[in-house]
């Protein structure tokens, strides 16, 4: 028998998904909250297999709720049921600690499918939510040298791709021209280019320059 804690402020639909729950063979829901901070405690208190969590509620919201029983339990599987898919929302849930991932526009059937697969320690995630997640990886994965840059050599590399010299970018910023001829090495290195053609033609094709 899985045991299942529903945390959730949207009474009926507690009272809708608790009762599809409790009607199969194989969960059972063994208690409800009606906020986040009642949720932690009663995860804490009953150990459940599965915690269905709400992301808004009063009190404590679900990524808090989740986070802390993660802190305290961190073999918790909890599976956030929303209505919520906005960024602000998603990954911090997830990177809370949250298992899998639901609609509340699931079918009942979904979600104790869900229940039943993060059970066995399978992640289910809406659609949606998996592709704003692999977009996330490879956003991650992607490296781009500029990025090394301090604040003072994108402005000089900037100043670079208007064709300025080194004593007229030190004239601009007041800078001695010693201190950019060590900028324009360390933006070379930085960048893996050769001269300061290359700087600037990486410059427009990385569209660094508006």
């Amino acid at each position: 028998m899985i045991k299942v804690l529903f945390v959730d402020d949207h009474e009926m639909v507690r009272i809708g998904v608790t009762a599809y729950l409790s009607a199969q063979p194989d969960i059972e829901v063994v208690a409800e909250a009606d906020d986040g901070k009642l949720g932690v405690e009663l995860a804490l208190e009953h150990r459940p297999d599965i915690i269905l969590m709400d992301l808004v509620m009063k009190e404590m919201d679900g990524i808090e709720a989740t986070r802390k029983i993660m802190e305290s339990w961190p073999e918790a599987k909890i599976i956030i049921v929303t209505s919520f898919l906005d960024d602000e929302k998603v990954y911090p849930a997830l990177e809370a600690g949250a298992t899998s991932y639901m609609l509340k526009t699931s079918k009942a059937s979904d979600i104790a499918n869900a229940v039943r697969a993060t059970f066995k320690g399978q992640s289910i995630l809406e659609p949606e939510v998996a592709g704003k997640m692999m977009k996330k990886m490879r956003q991650k994965n992607e490296y781009h040298p500029h990025e090394e840059l301090t604040n003072r050599e994108m402005e000089i590399l900037l100043l670079m791709t208007q064709g300025k010299a080194n004593q007229e970018i030190a004239d601009e910023l007041f800078i001695a021209i010693k201190t950019v001829k060590v900028h324009v090495s360390n933006i070379l290195a930085k960048l893996q280019v050769q001269d300061r053609t290359q700087a600037v033609i990486y410059a427009f094709k990385h569209s660094l320059v508006k």
